[in-house]
This record gives structure tokens, sequence and C-alpha cells, in this order.
């Protein structure tokens, strides 16, 4: 008997987990919202309803906050993502900023944590302050 862990195989992991429906635009019966009325009669789709949708930039309506709801989100699972492409000095400094909180301070976090909350000071100082923000006066000089 062999002591090896059988795990899944790329298959198992990366299959689609959802299937396809006959038309796109198709709402199925669990996606569709509760009314009180008694849905329509299936009707055979029209070519207008088989179009795609336009996809727009934002598919998440934005979301406005005040300073005191502004707060970073921490040590959480984070569903968004993003890639900042970063000049070896800037990580350099990055790396150095998380060693000093580390060595200096106790405080044991990673990069996307300072990231985060870096980003939420200056989102903060640009909504107090605007035209007169750090983040304004540093993209106008350059």
């Amino acid at each position: 008997m062999s002591r090896r862990v059988v795990l899944p195989g790329a298959d198992e992991l990366f299959r689609q987990s959802t299937t396809l429906t006959a038309v796109p635009n198709q709402v199925s019966p669990m996606d569709a919202p509760a009314t009180d009325v008694a849905p329509a009669t299936t009707a055979q789709p029209t070519i207008s309803s088989v179009s795609q949708p336009k996809k727009s930039v934002r598919q998440t309506p934005r979301r406005r906050t005040n300073t005191l709801d502004r707060s970073p989100s921490g040590r959480e699972r984070h569903d968004e993502k993003i890639t900042v492409y970063l000049s070896p000095d800037e990580l350099y400094d990055l790396e150095q900023a998380r060693l000093a909180l580390r060595g200096d301070l106790g405080l044991a976090v990673d990069r996307g944590r300072i990231v985060r909350e870096s980003l939420a000071i200056v989102i903060a100082d640009l909504e107090a302050k605007g035209d007169q923000s750090i983040l304004a006066r540093r993209l106008r000089g350059r």
C-alpha cells in the first residue's frame, strides 16, 4: 500500500462548474427575480433576444462612502485583483517599509496590506482636500 496522497488532476480542478444554456440571455428559473405576477408562456426566442448584451466597463455599481466609512479591508479574502508594476526601487522601498513595520513596531503585515492601507489614506486625503490633496499635487507636478 502506497503512502502517497492521491490528489485530483487538473481536469477536476479546472473544470467548468456551470453549464451553458442554449440562449445566452435566457434567465433560468433560479436566477429570475421573485414577483407576484405569473410568468408568461415561453415563446421562441427572437433575433433581438439572442444578441449579446453590451458589456460596460463597470460591472458593479459605484459605492459612495464618507470618510468615516472608509477603512482598509485588512486581513480578509479579497475577490477583486489588480496588477501593479513597480520599479525595482519602488519594490525595494515597499519591502523596506514592511521590514521596518515588523522590526521597529512589531507589526507583521504583508505588502498587500501596506498597499491597501496606503490607498485608503490617499483616497481619504483626496476626498477631504480635493485639489489640494497630496495625490492631486503630485500627479499635477508630473
